[in-house]
């Protein structure tokens, strides 16, 4: 009975923790203004030495700035890739050290998370990583604190052409055209994601940017987008 109760009480604990803490993620960007006819490309789960920089070839020939959430232990295996996201004027925020779901970090392993790729990529970069997503978009209540020590904010998506199901290309396409909106910010995925996430992105890049022109769309990063002030 005590074991039950001990189990129980646990539980709910953890509920508390992981769950109950996406109640008060209202707070974290999801979009961004909808006074102009911005939307904001960002890729996460890189860099990857092979699928970010054919996603950095697209983006050149293409024109369109865009925002890398990038692993930080990834970052410190692909130096070079990272420094050409910066050196094409891309912007670069945190996808976490090792892309662990915060449902499964207690406070001090999310602490070294978000601290250790902040200072990674911070370095990296040459100047303070504002921009936080959190791998697989799963939160827990030691995430809000950890971000405020880091000056970071906590960056959503509101359009998402593939999750956690595979999704074709001209599905990923159809998908971000219909659902497009001024302040937008488009979840894809230049590395790991679903199982060949990157190739099928490939295909579908350069017929979503092409459609979002077509409907009168401008790209901006996520500091553009949400016209970015440091913190007071």
């Amino acid at each position: 009975m005590i074991a039950a109760r001990l189990a129980l009480g646990a539980a709910g604990a953890w509920v508390a923790y992981a769950w109950g803490a996406h109640l008060v993620t209202s707070g974290c960007v999801w979009r961004g203004p909808a006074t102009h006819r911005r939307i904001a490309l960002t890729f996460d789960d890189g860099p990857d030495a092979v699928w970010t920089e054919r996603t950095l070839a697209v983006l050149d020939r293409e024109g369109v700035c865009a925002s890398f959430f990038l692993v930080g232990e990834r970052a410190v295996r692909a130096p070079q890739t990272v420094r050409r996201i910066v050196a094409a004027g891309h912007e670069i925020g945190s996808h976490g050290w090792s892309h662990r779901s915060l449902w499964l970090c207690g406070p001090r392993r999310t602490e070294d998370e978000i601290g250790r790729a902040q200072r990674v990529l911070s370095d990296a970069v040459g100047h303070p990583v504002r921009h936080f997503r959190p791998p697989w978009g799963m939160v827990n209540a030691a995430m809000f604190g950890a971000l405020r020590r880091h000056g970071q904010r906590c960056v959503f998506w509101s359009i998402q052409p593939e999750g956690l199901r595979a999704m074709p290309p001209t599905r990923q396409v159809d998908r971000v055209l219909d659902r497009a909106h001024p302040g937008a910010i488009v979840d894809l995925h230049d590395a790991e994601g679903v199982r060949d996430a990157p190739e099928r992105l490939l295909v579908a890049l350069p017929a979503m940017i092409g459609g979002l022109r077509r409907l009168g769309y401008e790209f901006a990063t996520i500091g553009e987008l949400l016209d970015y002030r440091p913190f007071t």
